[in-house]
């Protein structure tokens, strides 16, 4: 049984140096794995490090130092071949706006050598995967920053590659849009290919990834399941109450509890705390001041936990 991962990096560093200007280090020893045939995703803010990471294991920029594989392919020894295992969405939009949709298929599957009748049958199976059939006779110019993103995203499945990356793949995507194209990631991942995502929407990560590594200035934060990357919040639960009136009496109550983090939506509060005990003292006292509608208590989402990180990590710094 062949047990190489699709991914290898092993103490990867990238170093950004301009002349009369101090170096960047984007990347700095990064190491970890990815299991064939899962979508793993890689979370952090904006300038992580995250895109860096794809354009190198994509062989678009060479690592400083360290070791980098793609399904066992070293990026800097075999770029080739490490390229015929790929297909790539970057963050800037590639498509062709003086083309149909149905063209552009056309054209990308003929690029990579595929028959005019499998370009159709596979043309017709990325159309309705990701509900693109009735914009295929549309320009490129004439779709929104959301379906040209889909159809970016559409055209790497058209292929068959082992590894996909999508980097921040949603973007622009209105919430029908995403929905959609989430579900044809996952759909994708069930034939076994490996989809290496980054993204800095949580909600997205927690429902499409099986496992993930948050990284902040080019250094790993947390890494593993998403499960047990949210146990590094430990007993971490979220309050949700919908109250007759927000006053801001209210808010200066609960900000007594320590909250780890408030939000305020009309006449529904969102509150993040350290345990339970707290979730339920402060509803306790939320009642004594005013009526509750309704309440529901839950653990911490994955976005508390990425957050509660950072913020432990630029403490620590």
């Amino acid at each position: 049984m062949d047990t190489t991962p699709a991914i290898e990096l092993n103490a990867l560093v990238k170093v950004f140096a301009k002349r009369n200007q101090r170096a960047i280090r984007a990347v700095d020893g990064l190491s970890f794995q990815v299991p064939k045939g899962s979508i793993f995703g890689l979370l952090g803010p904006n300038g992580a490090g995250k895109t860096t990471i794809i354009r190198i294991l994509t062989t678009l920029l060479t690592p400083s130092a360290g070791e980098a594989r793609v399904m066992g392919y070293d990026v800097v020894q075999n770029p080739l071949a490490v390229r015929r295992q790929i297909c790539v969405v970057l963050q800037e939009n590639a498509i062709e706006l003086h083309l149909s949709v149905q063209n552009s298929f056309r054209v990308f599957g003929r690029f990579h050598g595929l028959s005019r009748d499998e370009i159709q049958r596979r043309a017709d199976r990325v159309s309705e995967l990701f509900g693109l059939s009735e914009y295929l006779n549309e320009k490129g110019m004439d779709l929104s920053g959301g379906l040209k993103r889909r159809v970016q995203v559409a055209k790497t499945f058209l292929i068959d590659k082992p590894v996909v990356f999508l980097d921040e793949a949603t973007t622009g995507m209105d919430t029908f849009n995403k929905r959609a194209t989430i579900q044809a990631i996952k759909e994708e991942s069930l034939k076994g290919r490996t989809i290496v995502l980054t993204t800095h929407v949580l909600d997205e990560a927690e429902v499409l990834c099986d496992s993930i590594a948050i990284m902040n200035h080019g250094k790993l934060v947390a890494q593993g399941s998403v499960d047990s990357v949210k146990a590094y919040g430990l007993r971490m639960m979220s309050l949700s109450m919908s109250l007759a009136t927000v006053s801001p009496s209210t808010l200066d109550l609960i900000q007594t509890y320590q909250p780890i983090r408030i939000d305020v939506k009309n006449t529904t509060l969102d509150v993040t705390v350290k345990d339970d005990t707290a979730a339920l003292a402060i509803l306790a006292a939320v009642r004594q001041q005013t009526e509750v509608r309704h309440f529901e208590i839950t653990t911490a989402s994955l976005e508390d936990v990425f957050v509660q990180l950072l913020d432990k990590k630029v403490s620590a710094t």
